[in-house]
């Protein structure tokens, strides 16, 4: 297989493997897609915020963090805070099935809207991990 080919079919497997488990980020945008708030706009900005934290780890941040193990702890233990705890919300809305809901009366405005996908974005220490560490990583097996 050419090495181009090589590169595609594994930055298209990896890519695949990590937007199958459902983020805090994706669980904000599948309930403004839902109810019809800001698709467009909110899809955009990750794309971008994602395409940006995926360029800062091809271009060497994700290698410098994780050859500081104080950073790796940092993120990795950020990380899992923030997963625990957003699993903690999410197992106490399941708890009140009525609350999961999407309807159209709760739709947040432009603003609101906006910084919170912004905030799922930049402040999910995962996110790091993912995009920054884990991809940043691995373009480096890879040569240009």
């Amino acid at each position: 297989m050419p090495p181009l080919m090589s590169a595609s079919l594994a930055g298209f497997l990896l890519g695949g493997s990590l937007i199958v488990a459902i983020g805090a980020q994706n669980a904000f945008i599948l309930r403004q897609g839902l109810i019809r708030n800001h698709v467009f706009l909110l899809c955009l900005i990750c794309a971008l915020s994602d395409a940006l934290l995926i360029a800062a780890g091809v271009a060497g941040l994700g290698t410098l963090v994780s050859q500081s193990p104080i950073l790796i702890a940092v993120v990795t233990l950020g990380g899992a805070l923030f997963l625990v705890c957003y699993g903690f919300l999410a197992f106490r809305r399941a708890l009140k099935p009525g609350v999961m809901q999407a309807d159209n009366s709760r739709g947040l405005g432009l603003r609101a809207a906006v910084m919170t996908c912004l905030a799922f974005t930049f402040l999910n220490p995962h996110v790091y991990l993912d995009t920054v560490v884990l991809l940043g990583s691995l373009s480096a097996a890879y040569e240009g």
